[in-house]
């Protein structure tokens, strides 16, 4: 029976646009995985490269460590990555969309998960959503969103951090490129701004 023989005789069970919508949704579960996968062996990588002993990493990672050595030969071919500048004043895109990301996540976590960002930011941790320049945007306009109607609830600091990274945002691409570029992908990078980002504002709340 070929596909438009199918998509006239509907088994009763599912159609064929409520398959395409269940399949698509484990595409993107998978990819997500991969993309994580991807990450995590970067950053095993990197910490690697900085010192860190085998055993810690996995320790950390809950992996075991021959899998930690396996990662770390895979990548050794290349020679080992320059540590990364971890300063939060970094204006390359990836670094000031992850500083944006831990923000939300920030102003959420504050929010007790009420914030219009919140399932948002949940979707970028679950890889439902990426970083396209779309998304960025939309990310943006929530966390003014909740910036301007939830004023009275949120410290001062998510306000100046939030003008910094606007501004560094607004830059026209040519001259950001001519700024940091930072070391690793951009993945990486977003992950480190995500979680030093993270880690300020926590630390003068």
């Amino acid at each position: 029976m070929t596909d438009e023989e199918d998509a006239l005789h509907p088994s009763g069970f599912l159609t064929e646009e409520q398959a395409r919508e269940l399949f698509s949704d484990m595409n993107e579960v998978i990819l997500a995985g991969e993309e994580m996968r991807r990450l995590r062996s970067e950053m095993i990588t990197l910490f690697a490269g900085l010192g860190w002993t085998q055993e810690r990493i996995a320790r950390l990672t809950g992996m075991s460590q021959p899998a930690v050595s396996k990662q770390v030969a895979k990548a050794r071919p290349g020679g080992p990555t320059p540590p990364p500048d971890i300063a939060l004043e970094q204006h390359d895109t990836p670094w000031l969309e992850g500083r944006l990301w831990g923000l939300a996540e920030e102003i959420s976590a504050t929010l007790d998960d009420s914030a219009h960002c919140t399932r948002f930011t949940d979707a970028l941790g679950r890889g439902r959503k990426r970083f396209t320049p779309q998304n960025v945007d939309a990310l943006r306009r929530l966390v003014e969103k909740d910036l301007r109607e939830r004023r009275a609830e949120l410290p001062g600091s998510h306000r100046s951090a939030y003008d910094a990274i606007g501004r560094g945002l607004d830059v026209p691409a040519k001259t950001a490129a001519t700024g940091a570029a930072g070391t690793g992908s951009a993945a990486v990078r977003r992950a480190l701004a995500r979680r030093i980002q993270r880690d300020r504002l926590g630390s003068e709340d």
